[in-house]
């Protein structure tokens, strides 16, 4: 069984210029780490238009769309912490950014363990705060 949230889908302390770009890096560490195929982040980016990932507090869960549950191997999360945040649009900026990809209909509980984590702006603050991957996940572990 694969573990949903592992080392190698955490990345800290990056820059990135533009949401296409965010999303493209939370969607290319799942494909590497086996969660889901290529064209997942295509999905990713089409979702992204129909309305925006972000949910506020600094947090954007980027995710594909109904029809790209065929590209998912095995449920899985990529976090990707951006410091100086990168716009989502309107002038929200996301710090954490949360990739996500559901088997079997799990994306809904990935997205509810998320939300409930997130909607602390202490726990947001946390986690950008961080040093580690480990510390990281635990956090996100102890938050759910």
């Amino acid at each position: 069984m694969k573990k949903i949230l592992d080392e190698a889908n955490i990345l800290l302390n990056q820059i990135i210029g533009s949401k296409e770009e965010a999303i493209r890096l939370t969607g290319k560490l799942l494909v590497e780490n086996g969660y889901v195929n290529e064209d997942y982040i295509e999905k990713m980016l089409q979702r992204e238009e129909l309305s925006t990932t972000y949910m506020g507090n600094g947090v954007a869960i980027p995710h594909g769309t109904e029809d790209a549950k065929k590209e998912v191997n095995y449920s899985g999360i990529s976090i990707v912490q951006v410091p100086e945040g990168v716009d989502f649009g309107t002038g929200e900026h996301a710090k954490i950014l949360f990739g996500i990809a559901g088997k079997d209909g799990e994306h809904l509980e990935l997205l509810s363990q998320i939300a409930i984590l997130c909607s602390e702006e202490e726990n947001v603050q946390k986690m950008l705060e961080v040093s580690s991957k480990q510390e990281l996940i635990a956090l996100f572990e102890e938050g759910n």
